[in-house]
């Protein structure tokens, strides 16, 4: 269940067009179509969707960076379009590019941003707890993308903010550097910060997440907890699952005619067209026959890319559709 408290950012029939698509006929494009969503406090709330579906537009109207052409949008209850510097201080934004000027060098670079807050967050905490020590002689431009990315996200903490936004923040970055921002970002939401995340990395997201938005051309087309997606997934699918196991090589097993071993190398089998437990009880009821207990054992789940991806190609499906109709 998702918090009570009121969001932390709140947008309400979010539209947003952009234009002219041509300067012969001068219409407009409607990038943004009447997209609702909520974030709070303590939560990471992810937007997911393919390029183009108008999430980085929707997280830069909502952080002030554009003009919406109508709706509601509230952050931290106020309208980010009239924000001020006392709103401006208690928002953190770290954008995938980084924003950050090539030639400056990180400590210098960090100290420099946070004399700019009242109360700002110590820049050694935050240069040992992101590891920026290890580059810190190296000015920006001869940093890698992964270590452009942590010095990003110092720089948006700096300012001990209340709500941050985060576009692709593992992008460019080893697996250790992932995990330090993922601890990083596991703490913040611990600690009671409201986190907005986009992410192309699914995987990110299924591990970060507590709330999922997909968006596509502009509107939710799902939206749910990361075991609510994936429930909805098994539930609305027929496909097959497949049981794969290990035991001796060379075995022959009396299944169904539904059911299909196979023995990828000597002694790792899969049986697709698992769909039921009556199929798990025939398995169970051929291991026993054999007398063989598997050395190990899984099931394929769903994922949270497989819902993305189902969930994409039925939002294009019905957007051909309803253009067809036109």
């Amino acid at each position: 269940m998702r918090s009570a408290a009121p969001p932390v950012l709140l947008l309400d029939s979010l539209v947003k067009d952009v234009g002219p698509v041509t300067a012969l006929d001068g219409r407009m494009m409607r990038v943004v179509a009447g997209l609702s969503m909520t974030a709070h406090a303590g939560e990471v709330t992810a937007l997911l969707g393919v390029n183009g579906a108008g999430k980085t537009t929707t997280l830069e109207c909502a952080q002030g960076l554009q003009r919406r052409t109508e709706g509601r949008i509230e952050l931290l209850g106020e309208d980010p379009d009239l924000a001020g510097p006392s709103l401006r201080a208690r928002v953190g934004v770290m954008l995938q590019d980084g924003g950050l000027p090539p030639s400056a060098h990180p400590l210098p670079l960090l100290r420099h941003i946070a004399r700019m807050y009242q109360d700002p967050w110590p820049v050694d905490d935050l240069v040992q707890r992101l590891q920026i020590a290890e580059f810190a002689r190296t000015n920006v431009r001869r940093l890698s993308g992964g270590q452009k990315q942590r010095l990003a996200l110092a720089a948006a903490l700096l300012g001990r903010p209340e709500v941050l936004f985060l576009d692709e923040p593992s992008a460019g970055m080893d697996p250790q550097s992932r995990q330090l921002v993922f601890r990083l970002i596991e703490d913040l939401r611990d600690s009671g910060m409201g986190i907005i995340l986009t992410t192309h990395l699914m995987d990110d997201a299924e591990r970060l997440a507590d709330y999922v938005y997909i968006i596509d051309a502009g509107r939710v087309v799902a939206e749910g907890t990361v075991p609510q997606l994936l429930a909805r997934q098994s539930a609305g699918s027929d496909d097959a699952r497949t049981l794969t196991f290990e035991a001796a090589p060379g075995l022959s097993l009396g299944l169904p005619e539904r059911l299909s071993l196979s023995e990828g190398r000597p002694g790792f089998y899969a049986i697709d067209g698992v769909r039921s437990p009556a199929d798990l009880r025939s398995i169970a009821e051929a291991w026993e026959a054999a007398q063989l207990l598997p050395h190990s054992l899984a099931m394929s789940t769903p994922t949270l890319e497989e819902v993305f991806l189902d969930i994409a190609a039925e939002s294009a499906d019905r957007t051909l559709t309803e253009g067809g109709r036109k």
